[in-house]
């Protein structure tokens, strides 16, 4: 018996040293990222929500400020990589991230789902003055500036979708089975312990999925924030993202048809993560007046298809200076993208 127990303890002893450097690695490993790629914008209180932005170009009263929502498990680098420097010659532009992405954070308390998160960009629009503003959208931020469309009105005066999620799957894409742990104290455990080292381990696979066919810029992981998912918050706060989809994403895509903003929709058509037909031809069969363009590409269109996305956004733009219920305002120049 005292054999048995010995045996237990020692096994159990075992695990414990090994979930500790597990949790010691995960903590180092987000350290050293922050610290290789600390935050560079300001932050804006919202309600439920502390975010992050960057802040580029010059305001004109001709045009309205384009505010840039990035996707799952992203954060704003995938626009300051290429298209937010393009378009601040231009256009006033902030990008964003998330509540609870990048470097911005959400209360414990604070859902995750579309409404919410829509809300809290709403309040920031109304913070900075923006409003009604252009929208772009990649991804599940196509998603969020759908509901910011529909329930926040008169903060959106058009949108500019890539890629974006705008009908609930039933399957997950592969690149994201990770995330859809229902139990929340799996996930906490999971976050501290195996999530980074199994990042790290599936980073190549996982990036060739989301950015294939085309290829994986050399300096993603820098220049284009990649490196940033590798923290605990990241895994959370994606997970948390994901999950609140199936409740709430139904309810927004039964209101396409209440949009009366002009929608503009670019896709890939080989995208790996998301069906062009099924999220894109299906969003604008929806919506009076909503265009679709497609490219030869994947999803990660911001970074791989940086001259075609802005291209994209400033035609949309064009229609939009001839949409006499654009209110001209005149407002400060802001900073340069560096």
């Amino acid at each position: 018996m005292n054999i048995v127990l010995t045996v237990i303890g020692f096994l159990l002893g075992f695990v414990l040293l090994f979930v500790a450097i597990l949790a010691l690695f995960t903590a180092w490993t987000a350290r050293k990222v922050e610290s290789a790629l600390p935050a560079k914008g300001r932050f804006i209180d919202v309600p439920g929500a502390r975010l992050h932005i960057r802040e580029f170009g010059e305001a004109d009263a001709e045009r309205p400020a384009i505010v840039m929502i990035h996707g799952l498990a992203g954060q704003l680098s995938h626009y300051t990589y290429g298209v937010a420097g393009k378009l601040s010659a231009r256009h006033r532009v902030v990008v964003v991230d998330r509540p609870g992405s990048g470097y911005s954070t959400r209360a414990p308390e604070t859902a995750a789902d579309l409404s919410t998160q829509a809300a809290a960009i709403a309040a920031l629009l109304r913070t900075l003055g923006l409003g009604p503003a252009f929208v772009v959208g990649h991804s599940l931020g196509g998603a969020i500036a759908l509901t910011l469309a529909l329930e926040h009105p008169r903060q959106v005066a058009g949108l500019g979708l890539l890629a974006p999620l705008t009908h609930l799957r039933e399957d997950v894409p592969p690149a994201f089975a990770g995330l859809t742990i229902q139990s929340p104290f799996v996930r906490k455990l999971l976050a501290w312990t195996l999530a980074i080292p199994a990042s790290i381990k599936k980073s190549a696979a996982t990036l060739e999925m989301v950015f294939g066919p085309e290829a994986v810029p050399k300096d993603f992981a820098t220049r284009g924030g990649g490196l940033l998912s590798l923290r605990p918050s990241a895994f959370l706060s994606a997970s948390a993202d994901l999950q609140a989809l199936p409740a709430c994403l139904p309810l927004v895509q039964a209101r396409y048809g209440e949009l009366r903003v002009p929608v503009s929709v670019l896709y890939g058509k080989d995208d790996r993560i998301l069906d062009w037909q099924a999220n894109g031809q299906a969003l604008v069969d929806k919506v009076p007046g909503a265009r679709l363009e497609l490219v030869e590409g994947g999803h990660m269109l911001p970074v791989t298809q940086v001259e075609k996305t802005v291209a994209f956004i400033e035609t949309a733009l064009q229609g939009l200076a001839h949409d006499a219920s654009f209110p001209r305002r005149r407002e400060s120049k802001l900073g340069e993208l560096t």
